[in-house]
Protein backbone atom coordinates (compact mmCIF):
# COMPACT_ATOMS: atom_id res chain seq x y z
CA UNK A 1 0.00 0.00 0.00
CA UNK A 2 1.48 3.12 -1.20
CA UNK A 3 1.19 6.48 1.16
CA UNK A 4 0.80 9.87 -0.97
CA UNK A 5 2.88 12.80 0.87
CA UNK A 6 1.45 16.09 -0.56
CA UNK A 7 4.49 18.20 -1.97
CA UNK A 8 5.31 21.52 -1.19
CA UNK A 9 2.99 22.93 -4.36
CA UNK A 10 0.03 20.61 -2.82
CA UNK A 11 0.65 22.06 0.02
CA UNK A 12 0.46 25.83 -0.76
CA UNK A 13 -1.35 25.95 -4.47
CA UNK A 14 -4.12 23.39 -4.48
CA UNK A 15 -6.09 22.38 -7.10
CA UNK A 16 -10.09 22.82 -5.24
CA UNK A 17 -11.01 25.40 -2.80
CA UNK A 18 -13.82 22.53 -1.61
CA UNK A 19 -16.18 24.55 -3.20
CA UNK A 20 -18.95 23.69 -5.32
CA UNK A 21 -18.92 24.64 -8.96
CA UNK A 22 -22.43 25.88 -8.63
CA UNK A 23 -25.75 26.64 -6.19
CA UNK A 24 -28.57 25.64 -7.95
CA UNK A 25 -29.48 24.45 -11.26
CA UNK A 26 -29.70 27.57 -13.20
CA UNK A 27 -26.25 28.96 -12.27
CA UNK A 28 -24.74 26.23 -13.46
CA UNK A 29 -26.88 26.14 -16.68
CA UNK A 30 -25.33 29.36 -17.36
CA UNK A 31 -21.83 28.35 -16.77
CA UNK A 32 -22.06 25.63 -18.86
CA UNK A 33 -23.60 27.98 -21.74
CA UNK A 34 -21.15 30.75 -21.33
CA UNK A 35 -18.15 28.58 -21.02
CA UNK A 36 -19.39 25.63 -23.88
CA UNK A 37 -19.93 28.70 -26.37
CA UNK A 38 -16.65 30.25 -25.99
CA UNK A 39 -15.28 26.97 -26.55
CA UNK A 40 -16.80 26.19 -29.71
CA UNK A 41 -15.94 29.91 -30.88
CA UNK A 42 -12.65 30.03 -30.35
CA UNK A 43 -11.96 26.12 -31.13
CA UNK A 44 -9.91 27.00 -33.95
CA UNK A 45 -7.58 29.27 -32.17
CA UNK A 46 -5.18 27.01 -30.56
CA UNK A 47 -3.68 29.79 -28.33
CA UNK A 48 -7.11 30.69 -26.80
CA UNK A 49 -7.85 29.21 -23.13
CA UNK A 50 -11.05 28.93 -21.66
CA UNK A 51 -12.24 27.70 -18.22
CA UNK A 52 -14.78 27.40 -16.23
CA UNK A 53 -14.52 27.43 -12.19
CA UNK A 54 -10.84 27.22 -12.12
CA UNK A 55 -8.79 28.47 -9.10
CA UNK A 56 -6.30 31.49 -10.56
CA UNK A 57 -3.16 32.12 -8.73
CA UNK A 58 -2.18 35.19 -9.76
CA UNK A 59 1.31 35.72 -7.77
CA UNK A 60 3.31 32.72 -6.11
CA UNK A 61 2.63 33.67 -2.92
CA UNK A 62 0.62 32.08 0.09
CA UNK A 63 -0.55 35.45 1.47
CA UNK A 64 -2.61 36.21 -1.54
CA UNK A 65 -5.77 33.71 -1.75
CA UNK A 66 -7.31 32.75 -5.13
CA UNK A 67 -10.42 33.30 -7.17
CA UNK A 68 -12.14 30.57 -8.98
CA UNK A 69 -13.84 32.65 -11.99
CA UNK A 70 -17.22 31.07 -13.41
CA UNK A 71 -15.31 31.68 -16.35
CA UNK A 72 -11.81 32.90 -17.63
CA UNK A 73 -10.56 33.68 -20.86
CA UNK A 74 -6.97 34.03 -21.58
CA UNK A 75 -5.59 34.91 -25.20
CA UNK A 76 -2.09 33.59 -25.76
CA UNK A 77 -2.54 30.37 -23.80
CA UNK A 78 -2.44 26.98 -25.36
CA UNK A 79 -5.31 24.76 -24.64
CA UNK A 80 -5.45 21.68 -22.35
CA UNK A 81 -5.36 20.52 -19.00
CA UNK A 82 -4.72 22.09 -16.03
CA UNK A 83 -4.76 21.27 -12.01
CA UNK A 84 -5.76 25.20 -11.87
CA UNK A 85 -4.03 28.44 -13.27
CA UNK A 86 -0.83 29.46 -11.65
CA UNK A 87 -0.32 32.74 -13.65
CA UNK A 88 3.73 32.31 -13.08
CA UNK A 89 3.59 29.21 -15.19
CA UNK A 90 1.29 30.63 -17.82
CA UNK A 91 4.21 33.71 -19.30
CA UNK A 92 2.84 35.57 -16.23
CA UNK A 93 -0.75 36.36 -18.41
CA UNK A 94 -3.12 36.96 -16.40
CA UNK A 95 -7.17 36.30 -17.80
CA UNK A 96 -8.18 39.05 -19.66
CA UNK A 97 -11.85 38.15 -19.55
CA UNK A 98 -13.87 36.86 -16.30
CA UNK A 99 -17.77 36.33 -15.95
CA UNK A 100 -19.55 35.35 -12.50
CA UNK A 101 -22.86 34.05 -12.44
CA UNK A 102 -24.78 34.72 -9.12
CA UNK A 103 -26.61 32.66 -6.91
CA UNK A 104 -28.48 33.66 -3.69
CA UNK A 105 -25.31 32.54 -1.31
CA UNK A 106 -23.15 35.26 -3.10
CA UNK A 107 -23.15 38.30 -1.23
CA UNK A 108 -22.56 41.81 -1.68
CA UNK A 109 -18.72 41.73 0.38
CA UNK A 110 -18.10 38.83 -1.30
CA UNK A 111 -18.18 40.50 -5.09
CA UNK A 112 -16.80 43.31 -3.93
CA UNK A 113 -13.52 41.42 -2.97
CA UNK A 114 -13.67 39.97 -6.48
CA UNK A 115 -14.41 42.84 -8.06
CA UNK A 116 -11.15 44.58 -6.85
CA UNK A 117 -9.50 40.78 -7.15
CA UNK A 118 -9.66 41.30 -10.90
CA UNK A 119 -9.01 44.72 -10.97
CA UNK A 120 -5.88 44.14 -9.16
CA UNK A 121 -4.50 41.45 -10.74
CA UNK A 122 -5.52 42.64 -14.24
CA UNK A 123 -8.87 41.56 -16.25
CA UNK A 124 -9.75 43.78 -18.50
CA UNK A 125 -13.24 42.84 -18.59
CA UNK A 126 -15.62 41.47 -16.20
CA UNK A 127 -18.98 40.14 -16.47
CA UNK A 128 -21.65 39.40 -13.96
CA UNK A 129 -24.96 37.58 -14.84
CA UNK A 130 -27.96 37.53 -11.78
CA UNK A 131 -30.04 35.03 -13.71
CA UNK A 132 -32.67 35.21 -10.94
CA UNK A 133 -32.92 39.31 -11.14
CA UNK A 134 -32.12 38.98 -15.14
CA UNK A 135 -29.46 41.55 -14.33
CA UNK A 136 -26.29 41.93 -16.08
CA UNK A 137 -23.32 43.89 -15.00
CA UNK A 138 -19.76 44.71 -16.67
CA UNK A 139 -16.76 46.10 -16.30
CA UNK A 140 -14.24 47.21 -18.56
CA UNK A 141 -10.63 48.16 -17.64
CA UNK A 142 -9.33 51.82 -17.75
CA UNK A 143 -5.85 52.02 -17.27
CA UNK A 144 -5.60 51.11 -14.04
CA UNK A 145 -9.21 50.60 -13.00
CA UNK A 146 -12.28 48.45 -13.78
CA UNK A 147 -15.04 50.87 -14.64
CA UNK A 148 -18.40 49.89 -14.68
CA UNK A 149 -19.96 49.68 -18.53
CA UNK A 150 -22.98 52.43 -18.83
CA UNK A 151 -24.70 50.83 -21.49
CA UNK A 152 -24.57 46.90 -21.24
CA UNK A 153 -27.70 46.30 -23.00
CA UNK A 154 -26.20 45.88 -26.73
CA UNK A 155 -22.67 45.81 -25.79
CA UNK A 156 -20.11 44.50 -27.45
CA UNK A 157 -16.83 42.81 -25.95
CA UNK A 158 -13.53 44.70 -27.11
CA UNK A 159 -11.89 40.97 -26.55
CA UNK A 160 -14.36 38.35 -27.21
CA UNK A 161 -16.54 39.73 -30.49
CA UNK A 162 -19.90 39.20 -28.68
CA UNK A 163 -22.71 40.98 -28.08
CA UNK A 164 -25.32 41.30 -24.81
CA UNK A 165 -28.84 41.56 -25.09
CA UNK A 166 -30.63 41.98 -22.08
CA UNK A 167 -34.39 41.38 -22.90
CA UNK A 168 -37.21 39.35 -22.72
CA UNK A 169 -36.84 38.54 -18.94
CA UNK A 170 -33.28 36.82 -20.09
CA UNK A 171 -29.98 37.35 -21.36
CA UNK A 172 -28.96 36.40 -24.71
CA UNK A 173 -25.60 36.43 -26.24
CA UNK A 174 -24.44 36.89 -29.56
CA UNK A 175 -21.47 35.78 -31.94
CA UNK A 176 -19.87 38.38 -34.16
CA UNK A 177 -21.58 36.75 -36.52
CA UNK A 178 -25.17 36.64 -34.94
CA UNK A 179 -25.75 33.38 -34.21
CA UNK A 180 -27.13 33.05 -30.93
CA UNK A 181 -25.11 31.10 -27.93
CA UNK A 182 -27.21 28.19 -27.50
CA UNK A 183 -27.50 25.18 -25.09
CA UNK A 184 -26.48 21.48 -26.00
CA UNK A 185 -29.86 20.64 -26.57
CA UNK A 186 -30.33 23.75 -28.51
CA UNK A 187 -26.94 22.48 -30.82
CA UNK A 188 -28.32 19.07 -30.59
CA UNK A 189 -31.35 19.96 -32.23
CA UNK A 190 -30.01 22.08 -34.76
CA UNK A 191 -27.13 19.53 -35.86
CA UNK A 192 -30.40 17.45 -36.64
CA UNK A 193 -32.37 19.87 -38.11
CA UNK A 194 -29.07 20.09 -40.24
CA UNK A 195 -28.65 16.46 -41.27
CA UNK A 196 -32.42 16.66 -42.06
CA UNK A 197 -31.99 19.66 -44.49
CA UNK A 198 -29.31 17.82 -46.07
CA UNK A 199 -30.70 14.18 -46.08
CA UNK A 200 -33.38 16.03 -48.39
CA UNK A 201 -31.16 17.65 -50.54
CA UNK A 202 -30.24 14.79 -50.70
CA UNK A 203 -33.65 12.78 -51.83
CA UNK A 204 -34.44 15.57 -54.03
CA UNK A 205 -31.00 15.68 -56.28
CA UNK A 206 -31.21 12.30 -56.18
CA UNK A 207 -34.88 12.29 -58.16
CA UNK A 208 -33.58 15.28 -60.31
CA UNK A 209 -31.10 13.13 -61.79
CA UNK A 210 -33.48 10.13 -62.21
CA UNK A 211 -36.04 12.47 -63.50
CA UNK A 212 -33.26 14.07 -66.34
CA UNK A 213 -32.11 10.06 -67.10
CA UNK A 214 -36.16 9.28 -67.33
CA UNK A 215 -36.30 12.03 -69.97
CA UNK A 216 -33.26 11.15 -71.97
CA UNK A 217 -34.12 7.69 -72.18
CA UNK A 218 -37.39 8.45 -73.43
CA UNK A 219 -36.03 11.01 -76.12
CA UNK A 220 -33.70 8.22 -76.81
CA UNK A 221 -36.74 5.91 -77.70
CA UNK A 222 -38.40 8.68 -79.89
CA UNK A 223 -34.92 8.91 -82.18
CA UNK A 224 -34.92 5.41 -82.13
CA UNK A 225 -38.58 5.24 -83.31
CA UNK A 226 -38.69 8.12 -85.80
CA UNK A 227 -35.19 6.34 -86.96
CA UNK A 228 -37.10 3.55 -87.96
CA UNK A 229 -39.57 5.03 -89.66
CA UNK A 230 -37.76 7.23 -91.78
CA UNK A 231 -35.71 3.88 -93.15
Amino acid sequence: MSIFFPTDADLHFPDSDGKPMADNTEQFRWIVLIKENLEILFADDPNVFVAGDLLWYPVKSRLISPVAPDIMVVFGRPKGRRGSYKQWQEDNIAPQVVYEILSPSNNVEEMERKLEFYQTYGVEEYYQYDPDRYELKGWQRQEEQLLPIAHIDGWTSPRLGIRFVVGNHELEIYRPDERRFLSSVELSQRAEQERQRAEQERQRAEQAEQQLQDMQALLQQYRDRFGELDR
